[in-house]
């Protein structure tokens, strides 16, 4: 472990494709995360999930082995509701699930006349019906906020399409560039590096998103390590951006005695 964390100070994962993939825990995940936590090594979880609000994610990680505290935990749609928050947001039209609403507490559910039209992920609930409302409600005024625009995600049922097509729809049928508010946004990232409390160039963001996850973090200053788990193809490794790091798996770190991928540019 020491041989990866030679250059950093602290480390930001990803969850999906990192540490789990669907409801199974990729091997070793859960163990190099409290390996970490017991040599003192300061670490957040940043993710762009959007089907859950944090206490549920929390939960959930907590039932599979990983250890972590609430202010710890940083999700998309965490962030979306600290936005609308800061706008002093009365309604929002949601294209959420139910659980991920629960994030927006304080915050009125209005499918008529919204001040916001909140996009996520709703796997199969996305209906032209409800895309349509949300359309109108944006042609009248409302303003459009993305948790992310990420293209696909991967299951073990296969890809499949994740919140991006949808919000890029919304966006080309209005002429409304949407506030994305996730990876890889600037303001995003400053938020958790500001909680750790350390300078962006002793930070690596761990992700399986060679755009979203390495390409982000490298723009903020930061180390990005690409794992060949979750949405990881081979072809990510030519197009240009060039991770850090590349790690089998996040319980690469174990391994003391086993180099990544030494650092690159191009």
């Amino acid at each position: 472990m020491k041989r990866y964390l030679a250059g950093v100070d602290g480390l930001l994962f990803e969850i999906d494709g990192v540490l789990l993939l669907g409801e199974e825990v990729i091997p070793g995940a859960a163990e190099t995360v409290s390996a970490l936590r017991a040599r003192g090594i300061p670490y957040r979880f940043m993710t762009n999930t959007t089907i859950y609000c944090r206490y549920t994610l929390l939960d959930r990680l907590h039932a599979r082995g990983f250890e972590l505290d609430l202010d710890e935990l940083y999700t998309a749609t965490y962030v979306a509701a600290r936005y609308l928050h800061d706008q002093n947001a009365q309604s929002y039209f949601p294209l959420l699930l139910p659980d991920a609403q629960l994030e927006f507490g304080g915050i009125d559910v209005d499918e008529e006349n919204p001040e916001y039209v909140v996009v996520g992920d709703m796997g199969a609930s996305f209906t032209f019906a409800r895309l349509n409302k949300a359309f109108r409600a944006l042609l009248n005024g409302a303003k459009l906020v993305a948790l992310h625009k990420k293209r696909h995600w991967r299951t073990p049922d296969g890809p499949y399409l994740d919140a991006g097509p949808f919000v890029m729809a919304l966006e080309y049928a209005t002429e409304q560039n949407a506030v994305v508010v996730g990876k890889p946004s600037a303001a995003y990232f400053n938020l958790v590096l500001e909680d750790l409390k350390l300078p962006p160039n002793r930070v690596a963001m761990i992700g399986d998103d060679i755009e979203i996850d390495v390409r982000g973090a490298k723009r903020m200053g930061m180390q990005g390590w690409l794992v060949k788990t979750g949405r990881f193809r081979k072809e990510d490794l030519g197009r240009g951006i060039w991770p850090d790091r590349v790690l089998n798996s996040v319980a690469d770190l174990m391994q003391a005695d086993t180099p990544g991928v030494p650092p690159r540019t191009n």
